[in-house]
């Protein structure tokens, strides 16, 4: 693994991979900083230009526009109360309170320091890790495999969204959909109701694009909020006694939010707000958070920056993406023929870490760009939406387009978009829906194989062996919280 990493850091010092990557971190940031646009619709329309490129170079340009994307979301928080970001509505508390009082530039300096601090710090945190728990992961068999992807499953729908039940019909309708086409085992077709362009399975491409992008696009247009007044002065920087003021909050909002980045399902937005309730709970003024607090902004851009790179390790040894923008990333990892798992580390051991190194550098010019840039992020706040809705509409469809150039793939990106519309507007939250999606296949390999391996008795094993009983364990406690939550959002809601 040593000899992995050390192949792996010098594949990572190429001009195209740094050149790519600050594309990548200056377009996340241009696009987070536009009140209404999200790191996800950036990541799901710009996904197919990483298929033009050696994965060294694809994936880190992805990878800076994750990074980019989550700190600019803080920049309209900040400068005029409207979250960029889900992971930003916390820094908008204490962010906006300091625009108002003239210290917009202030508030600015302390999240991207925070974001820069919490995300390098979890980068480390990522390569160490993620050496123990690749090795471990080598040891596992289908048995093993199918295991941990039903249990991240569960996982996932038990933690997804205010509503369980939602979250466990949406991810069954995932699995659904990864089973139409031919069966990887028996070659069977199924489910394609007689259609050709089905037999070869439904492309995820289309779908991410559909149900991440096309709502995101529907939502700004249909709020069609008009943009706060810009104070004309950012006031002065941050200076280093006040950030040293902060340091041990962000450091604890670090470790908050690389505990959370390891666990599927929970994400930016969760680690943001955790951090800023323990920052508040901590404090000996807790009265002043959401007043205008520094300490508030540091808190809340340490913790959901840090989640960046623990959600590689699930993704990377298993396959399992740890929220919406990582499932775009698995599609990345696919389309250039790295598919995570097990295998990955014993097949493209170097390349695995080239990536993860590339993202550590990836810190340091997020520091040097998002310094210099701030003022200029901070003035796209007051661009027209008309402006740039049909720019995202054109690249929408032609990044579903040109991968495959099948004019079917357009037809799916308008039926998934329509889809993703109607479940956000229904409160269903698509994350389960794709994950299942992207799941199913493995999942159903892996137990199809231990079926093989059992002579049938596949149930009977999982029964007897130490995995079954391993894996009821962890179980049935979590599905026993996802019926009491249910059992809660009943009483509440009486229906």
């Amino acid at each position: 693994m040593f000899d992995y990493f050390l192949e792996g850091f010098g594949m990572a010092l190429r001009l195209d991979t740094f050149g790519m990557m600050a594309l990548g971190l200056f377009g996340g940031m241009l696009v987070g900083a536009l009140p209404g646009f999200t790191t996800l619709m950036a990541m799901a329309i710009l996904l197919p230009i990483s298929f033009f490129l050696d994965p060294i170079v694809g994936i880190p340009f992805l990878l800076g526009i994750y990074k980019g994307g989550i700190f600019g979301g803080s920049i309209p928080a900040i400068l005029v109360s409207m979250p960029g970001t889900g992971a930003a509505v916390a820094t908008s508390r204490d962010g906006y309170a300091l625009t108002k009082k003239g210290k917009s530039r202030k508030a600015l300096d302390m999240a991207l320091f925070s974001s820069v601090f919490g995300d390098t710090m979890s980068d480390i945190f990522t390569i160490l890790m993620i050496f123990p728990i690749a090795l471990l992961v080598m040891q596992f068999g289908p048995p093993e495999l199918f295991a941990v992807l039903l249990l991240s499953l569960v996982i996932i729908a038990a933690t997804s969204g205010s509503n369980p039940l939602k979250a466990l019909i949406m991810m069954l309708l995932g699995l659904w959909l990864s089973f139409v086409g031919t069966d990887p085992l028996g070659g069977v077709e199924r489910f394609t109701f007689g259609i050709f362009d089905l037999k070869s399975g439904i492309p995820l491409l289309p779908m991410l694009i559909g149900v991440f992008a096309i709502p995101e696009v529907a939502s700004v247009v249909m709020k069609n909020e008009r943009t706060k007044q810009l104070a004309s002065v950012l006031g002065e920087r941050l200076s280093f006694k006040e950030f040293r003021a902060s340091f041990r909050t962000i450091c604890r909002s670090t470790v908050i939010g690389t505990g959370i980045g390891i666990i599927p399902g929970l994400g930016q937005v969760v680690a943001a707000m955790m951090g800023y309730s323990a920052a508040k709970n901590a404090s000996s003024h807790p009265e002043t958070f959401g007043e205008g607090e520094l300490e508030g902004v540091a808190a809340a851009e340490a913790a959901n920056n840090a989640v960046n790179g623990p959600t590689m390790v699930p993704l990377l040894t298993l396959g399992i993406p740890g929220d919406n923008v990582t499932a775009i990333l698995l599609g990345a990892f696919v389309a250039q023929g790295l598919r995570p798992g097990p295998q990955l580390f014993e097949e493209q051991g170097a390349t695995v870490f080239a990536i993860l190194v590339a993202m550590v550098f990836a810190n340091l010019m997020f520091l040097v760009i998002g310094y210099f840039s701030i003022p200029i992020f901070s003035r796209l706040v007051t661009i027209k939406v008309s402006i740039l809705i049909p720019l995202v509409i054109m690249f929408a469809f032609a990044g579903a387009y040109v991968f495959r150039s099948d004019s079917v793939d357009l037809l799916m990106l308008v039926g998934f978009g329509i889809f993703g519309i109607i479940a956000k507007a229904a409160k269903f939250d698509v994350m389960p829906m794709v994950m299942g999606f992207i799941l199913g296949p493995p999942m159903e390999y892996a137990f199809g194989q231990t079926v093989a391996m059992t002579n049938g008795e596949a149930v009977n094993f999982f029964l007897t062996e130490r995995l079954g009983a391993v894996l009821v364990l962890i179980a049935a406690p979590v599905i026993g919280y996802l019926l009491w939550r249910r059992m809660q959002t009943v009483t509440v809601t009486g229906h």
